[in-house]
């Protein structure tokens, strides 16, 4: 079974981090499968404080789902060397079943790529009597292709001059056709040998696996020609000789294409269509050759598998969420548009927190809760009820919080205050921190809007950040691409809200939301301290019957 991974949504809070991390030890229980708990983002301080109070390590970090080259399968196909022959090449070619390959160095760098056509246009096209030379291939190669012995020479030397000659005629004939530094191939004529020899041919090959005569051989190194000694006939050394060319010779080397691991597989895609190659080298992130991939590696990547906490939102899901498998979504919010492929299983009830509705699937399937999982839901519905104090909180929210703490050992009110101090600090924190702590997308009438949300046990601090907050979010609103943005600066004790706004028309969204009037950038809400329940509806509902508020 693949894993399975259980993810929150971004700019987590702690229940969608609990949350997460107690549903994937449930399914583990339950099934005995992979299942994975993620984040989509950082984890902030008042979560930290709950993660380090029970012992649990923070859950993956997962930026994105959108799958990358690094999440698909190719071929750990070793690069070869330039000076590898053209005959091993294609060996190894059939032997693995690939019709491309990486030519590299001693360091893996990509040197060129070859291919089974590249090699089929060089016998078509380009192979003739002066390739060997050209391509200054090395006597080890020769020796290779020819299956033979290099009886005089030096088997480090190349094949620099010349052009190939297969001396058939009788020795007359022949010194018009044997220039200097010739190749050739002939029998075991004494008289055609010794001509190849005066002729100062550069190699002579002997076939049919004839031995070489020690005058043959004294004359042979006397003037500096070398002599390769072949079972094969004339014929078959002719066909195979051209294999002996090294693949530097034919490669492909300008106009490379090369990914890394971390390019995303949507980009690649888009790059390969257009091209007409089956295989493609993968770099590793020091621009080293690491193996092969194709197109069709592309297409039959599978798609992660997710199950979704504490969300149902795909503007508020993990970056990439399209290119993957939502099998479940266990959520307390309204239902929007994330899209799946097939039916799942989809629980969404109307309480004031995911981690209670985990808590019943606990009781659901008599799974016992240890402390620490105790620990962990107990402190994500303190978190998102404000100890009880939001509208959103129902008397199961309560009593599940009861439960639990009895379980772990709390005091409800004592461990609720502590956990609450643990994310104040306010003013030592940047705004840009600040703002995206608790922040969420949301969507009516085609407009997008974003909504943060601070808490705090002091008024001072949430006063003391008031005007930095606001200055912030004039500031990036521009580059947002959001029509407005919105920030509530919540007191828990007090049970109220100072909203603050800035975007055209956001005032007047405010003022037929709460009918109430409204300072130009912020007003102050009493009773207000649950962004789901008490910002979210009025705002959307406002946006949905005045379309044109400006």
């Amino acid at each position: 079974m693949n894993p399975v991974f259980v993810i929150g949504h971004r700019n987590p809070d702690t229940d969608s981090i609990c949350s997460a991390i107690c549903y994937a030890h449930l399914k583990r229980r339950l099934t005995g499968g992979e299942y994975i708990a993620c984040r989509a983002g950082h984890v902030n301080a008042e979560t930290k404080f709950v993660l380090e109070r029970f012992g649990v390590e923070p859950p993956r970090y997962i930026k994105s789902f959108e799958p990358r080259l690094s999440d698909v399968q190719y071929r750990e196909v070793p690069g070869i060397s330039e000076e590898l022959s053209l005959h091993r090449a294609w060996d190894y070619m059939n032997e693995n079943d690939i019709q491309t390959l990486a030519v590299v160095d001693e360091d893996r760098h990509l040197k060129g790529l070859l291919t089974l056509g590249d090699i089929a246009r060089f016998y078509i096209e380009d192979q003739d009597a002066n390739a060997l030379a050209e391509a200054k291939t090395s006597y080890r190669n020769l020796v290779d292709v020819l299956d033979g012995t290099l009886e005089v020479g030096d088997i480090d030397q190349r094949f620099e001059q010349g052009s190939v000659v297969v001396a058939a005629a009788n020795p007359d004939v022949l010194e018009d056709y044997i220039g200097k530094n010739d190749m050739v191939i002939l029998g075991n004529r004494y008289e055609s040998q010794l001509c190849a020899i005066e002729m100062s041919a550069g190699c002579i090959v002997i076939g049919l696996g004839s031995k070489v005569s020690r005058t043959i051989r004294k004359l042979a190194s006397e003037n500096g020609v070398s002599i390769i000694a072949t079972p094969y006939d004339t014929y078959t050394c002719v066909k195979v000789i051209g294999q002996a060319v090294p693949v530097r010779h034919v490669m492909r080397k300008k106009g490379l294409i090369t990914f890394e691991p971390e390019e995303t597989v949507e980009d690649v895609k888009r790059t390969v269509s257009k091209k007409r190659i089956r295989y493609y080298p993968l770099m590793d992130e020091q621009g080293r050759y690491v193996g092969m991939f194709s197109q069709r590696n592309l297409l039959d990547l599978e798609r992660p598998s997710v199950i979704l906490v504490d969300h149902n939102e795909r503007d508020q899901a993990a970056e990439g969420i399209r290119s993957t498998n939502i099998v479940e979504i266990i959520d307390h919010h309204r239902i929007d548009s994330v899209e799946t492929s097939g039916p799942i299983y989809f629980r969404n009830q109307p309480l004031g927190c995911t981690a209670t509705i985990i808590t019943q699937m606990y009781h659901e399937h008599n799974v016992e809760i240890e402390p620490k999982i105790a620990g962990l839901l107990c402190s994500a519905i303190l978190s998102d009820t404000l100890m009880f104090r939001s509208p959103t909180c129902t008397p199961l929210d309560r009593m599940a919080a009861e439960e639990l703490a009895k379980i772990v050992g709390l005091d409800i009110k004592q461990y609720a205050t502590e956990m609450f101090r643990s994310s104040s600090r306010l003013l030592d924190r940047s705004m840009d921190e600040l703002f995206h702590m608790d922040f969420k997308y949301f969507q009516a009438q085609n407009q997008k809007i974003a909504i943060s949300q601070v808490t705090s046990v002091s008024e001072n601090e949430l006063s003391g950040i008031r005007d930095k907050m606001l200055e912030y979010m004039e500031s990036c609103l521009a580059s947002s691409g959001l029509s407005m943005l919105f920030a509530m600066l919540t007191n828990i004790i007090e049970e109220k809200t100072e909203l603050l706004y800035v975007g055209k028309g956001a005032q007047q969204l405010v003022r037929a939301a709460f009918k109430t009037d409204c300072g130009e950038h912020s007003v102050v809400l009493p009773g207000v301290v649950s962004r789901k329940k008490q910002m979210v509806a009025p705002l959307v509902r406002a946006m949905e019957h005045d379309e044109e508020i400006e």
